[in-house]
């Protein structure tokens, strides 16, 4: 009988551990994901914790919800705006690059180590996908973000190409395990999965907003458990139906985080911290189930994996990908090193073991040394190459507004924030000059480093940040009364004509 309250303290102090952990990676650009596994390992049977772990079903399926959850997260805080001018580029790189870089990191592994064809391909399926939370963090911990629709770009193939990879490693196995098993089932296999998967994250996630937005729960804190059933409900309903669970609930999150609901930013940011929780449980239990002793053995086969996925399998994949496209040279090849491998081909990786293959174990292993070499190498390097590529900009700071509102269910305004530009014809008129409608409410502007209560008379200055609380069909004519340019034909506004010059009564702190 396992002593509870000894294995509720472990969980507790490694869950801390790797939330204290997480400020070396913001310190030296190390991805949080590697530290985590760290904690792991050092947890586990080879390390000084000692904890013996070796349960591929509880880690699969550990992975799997904690997966499920992440995406579902991925997606709430996906825009569909800025997605959609690479769209079709980010489907191009999640599907055809997913599948470029298996069939040529197989056919590699086929020449130079002791795999079968079809092991081959599974080897390279399993680590075929790129991880969103590692990019991203190294991109954080840097305070750094990148120019132009490259960051949507990597947001969008990143969140997308996990089902792909989940699907090629599935069919496979059963190609390896199931006798009559055939390579042409695979195809009408993969469409109706994906088909079943987009159809049903599409449909739940506009359900879930209408859900959120008709049901009335006498108590709040029932809405972040309702979307955490939604989450569930929506991964089975769609692998019961023979459908995509992950791409289903990646939808799902798209869609609802696209539309307007109540309680929408505590739920987002509920998510949020269910995403790095599953983050964390995770990976702790991807490095328990790891043995580092059997790590040496796979060096060689692990770094010549590594070496050809990230110079020329992933590099072939995006330039094909980005063909014709509007990125130029710099961007595509910034693209081809942004690969960065993280839990999701470990998990993966614990598919064969649970399948009985002979030589999952050994796959295993070279899995988890391929992610810690691509984590290593393109973590630390991925600023430095997209600095000197000329394609790194400031990460721009979202000011922590000392006031905020949320819809509830007798609210139905939002707000959102406008930044002025210089050249916008609102700057250097009051307030109370703006063609806004009247039911349009400026609650607060952020100016430099203060924040401004506005009035009538406070005059708008250039990259004033305001947070402006309206209903959302005039929040868009709102953005057309701040965003207008200022014509070229139009008088100066007079300086004299706010009673208050610059608004500094108003400072706020």
């Amino acid at each position: 009988m396992p002593d509870i309250p000894l294995l509720l303290l472990i969980a507790g102090f490694l869950i801390l551990l790797s939330i204290l952990t997480s400020k070396v990676s913001e310190r030296f650009g190390v991805p949080a994901l590697l530290l985590f596994l760290g904690v792991g390992m050092l947890a586990g049977s080879d390390g000084i914790g000692g904890i013996h772990f070796d349960n591929a079903l509880v880690a699969n399926f550990v992975g799997t919800i904690a997966l499920a959850y992440i995406l579902f997260s991925g997606g709430l805080d996906t825009s569909w705006q800025n997605i959609r001018p690479v769209l079709w580029r980010g489907l191009t790189l999640s599907t055809l690059g997913v599948l470029i870089t298996a069939l040529l990191l197989g056919l590699f592994v086929w020449l130079v180590l002791d795999f079968s064809f079809t092991a081959s391909l599974l080897l390279a399926a399993i680590v075929s996908s790129t991880d969103a939370a590692a990019v991203f963090s190294v991109l954080r911990s840097r305070a750094v973000s990148l120019k132009g629709k490259l960051r949507p770009l990597l947001e969008l193939e990143s969140g997308s190409n996990d089902p792909m990879a989940i699907f090629l490693t599935i069919g496979l196995i059963q190609l390896l395990t199931v006798p009559d098993a055939s390579w042409l089932a695979l195809l009408p296999s993969f469409l109706l999965q994906m088909s079943l998967g987009t159809a049903i994250g599409l449909g739940t996630g506009s359900l879930a907003s209408l859900v959120l937005n008709r049901i009335r729960l006498d108590y709040e804190g029932l809405y972040p458990v309702l979307s955490m059933s939604i989450v569930v409900m929506v991964f089975g309903l769609a692998e019961t139906v023979g459908g995509n669970g992950f791409l289903a609930v990646y939808l799902c999150g798209i869609v609802l985080g696209n539309h307007d609901f109540i309680h929408k930013r505590s739920l987002m940011r509920f998510h949020d911290g269910l995403g790095w929780l599953m983050q964390i449980s995770m990976f702790l239990v991807l490095g328990l189930l790891v043995f580092p002793s059997q790590l040496p053995t796979v060096i060689g086969s692990g770094l010549l994996v590594s070496v050809f996925l990230m110079f020329v399998a992933r590099p072939i994949a995006v330039y094909i990908g980005l063909w014709r496209s509007q990125f130029d040279l710099r961007e595509r090849t910034l693209v081809a090193w942004t690969g960065l491998r993280g839990a999701v081909p470990i998990v993966l990786a614990t598919f064969p073991l649970l399948a009985g293959y002979p030589q999952s174990e050994l796959i295993f292993n070279i899995v988890f040394f391929v992610v810690l070499t691509s984590v290593l190498l393109q973590g630390k390097t991925l600023m430095p190459l997209a600095r000197w590529l000329g394609v790194d900009e400031p990460l721009a700071s979202r000011p922590r507004y000392p006031l905020e509102f949320e819809r509830t269910e007798n609210m139905h305004g939002e707000t959102r924030e406008f930044e002025i530009q210089p050249d916008a014809a609102v700057v250097g008129k009051c307030i109370e000059d703006l063609e806004l409608p009247s039911d349009v409410l400026i609650l607060l502007i952020h100016r430099g480093e203060r924040f401004v209560v506005p009035r009538g008379q406070t005059r708008i200055e250039p990259h004033d940040a305001l947070l402006v609380l309206a209903e959302p069909n005039l929040l868009h004519v709102a953005r057309r009364v701040l965003e207008v340019k200022a014509s070229a034909t139009k008088p100066a506004v007079d300086a004299g004509v706010c009673s208050e010059k610059t608004g500094h009564s108003d400072n706020t702190g």
